[in-house]
């Protein structure tokens, strides 16, 4: 139901979602989820490092230097501390950001890099990748199901609707639906979907859903180079533009889904990093063996992956991070507008972020799921399942 194609083997993960989605967990899933999910994080660090590098120095003529970062306030303040030009409005959002730093979410979590090019002693701030965090990942993948679900529950309640005016002898259009009708209706076709989950009965979901921006980089580069920027990308070996889609008015920025064929055997030359390696051990794995996993992981996955390029100029790249659309502002806003609101939207994203987090956990044994799509649960239940993924006593 949802393809991640920032991530090799990812018609593997595809499968493992959708059958737990009916609660069926395999033997192999304990042992394949942490290689599906760690192996993937290393190989996308390493192509986005690689694809940036690239694609900076044919944009800029110099090799990028690239910082990690852990929180956005690192980015933030790289951001307002060198603006390449100013005017009232940067000035305003400079102090703004300077006076009340508390204001604009500097500890959110945030695994990437800062990208500066230049010759010079302090070379320019150029932006920025990121490698979506896990949690926001299971966000993403289960708004997007959950939302398809929601337009089969509607549909399905339509046709309710339309039964109800036949045996009145009437035409649908004359119909009058109370609100309480409308609900009743609804909740009925609901029950009816979940009921089949339960039973495991397959519910048609058609193409599968795509989540193309696991991988992204965001530059800093006005409008008017936005030629110059294509001209490169069609330039680079293995990479060719899919979609560009510009937006404008509250937020203005250029998106770019990218399809990228990154060298693999170069990029397996670097060693695993410690942290994954550590991970692997916790799960019972021999080191020298995680390599050599995953070097073959490497090579029978795709030949290609997609990754996102965001690109706005200075002004506006601030007005994103600390402005009128600022990204972490409309995250909220998102989850607010949320149409669907069932416990089986938060059930879906309870069951995605599980998955992430066993990948992470020293647990080695997977044989039944703490969370079923059907059943409903408060936060408190979800949160005490991470506890225990962890071993952290419950309070």
């Amino acid at each position: 139901m949802i393809r991640i194609n920032s991530y090799l083997h990812r018609e593997e993960l595809l499968e493992i979602i959708r059958r737990w989605m009916y609660s069926d967990v395999h033997p192999a899933d304990a042992a394949r989820i942490p290689r599906l999910v760690h192996f993937n994080q290393a190989y996308i660090a390493r192509y986005l490092r690689e694809f940036a590098a690239r694609l900076c120095g044919g944009l800029f003529g110099a090799e990028p230097v690239f910082r990690p970062v852990t929180v956005k306030g690192e980015l933030k303040d790289c951001l307002a501390a060198r603006p390449p030009y100013r005017n009232e409005r940067i000035d305003q959002l400079i102090r703004d950001y300077t006076a009340f730093p508390g204001h604009y979410f500097r500890e959110t979590p945030f695994h990437g890099w800062l990208v500066f090019v230049g010759r010079e002693d302090e070379p320019a701030f150029a932006g920025s990748m990121r490698i979506k965090r896990d949690r926001r990942l299971a966000e993403k993948a289960a708004r997007r199901i959950t939302g398809r679900i929601f337009d089969r529950i509607r549909a399905h309640a339509d046709q309710l609707a339309e039964a109800r005016a036949r045996r009145l002898g009437i035409q649908p259009g004359q119909l009058v639906t109370t609100p309480e009708d409308m609900r009743d209706e609804f909740l009925r076709a609901e029950a009816r979907l979940l009921e089949n989950l339960r039973h495991g009965q397959a519910i048609e979901d058609g193409e599968p859903l795509a989540i193309n921006d696991v991988a992204g980089l965001k530059l800093i580069l006005p409008g008017e180079r936005l030629g110059e920027l294509e001209s490169v990308l069609a330039s680079m070996d293995g990479c060719s533009v899919l979609e560009k889609e510009q937006h404008t008015g509250h937020y203005n920025a250029v998106n770019y889904i990218v399809r990228l064929e990154p060298p693999r055997e170069a990029l397996l030359a670097e060693p695993l990093s410690a942290g994954v390696v550590e991970i692997l051990k916790r799960k019972g794995e021999d080191p020298e063996a995680a390599a050599r996993e995953f070097a073959a992981f490497v090579r029978a996955g795709e030949p290609d992956v997609h990754l996102e390029i965001i690109v706005s100029d200075y002004q506006e790249t601030l007005e994103s991070e600390i402005g009128r659309c600022m990204h972490e502002d409309r995250i909220i806003e998102q989850r607010l507008r949320r149409e669907y609101r069932g416990s089986m939207v938060k059930n879906m994203e309870y069951l995605l972020e599980y998955l992430f987090a066993f990948a992470a956990s020293p647990r080695r044994e997977l044989e039944t799921l703490p969370v079923k799509l059907w059943d409903r649960y408060l936060p408190d239940y979800f949160d005490g399942v991470l506890k225990e993924l962890y071993g952290i006593p419950g309070t």
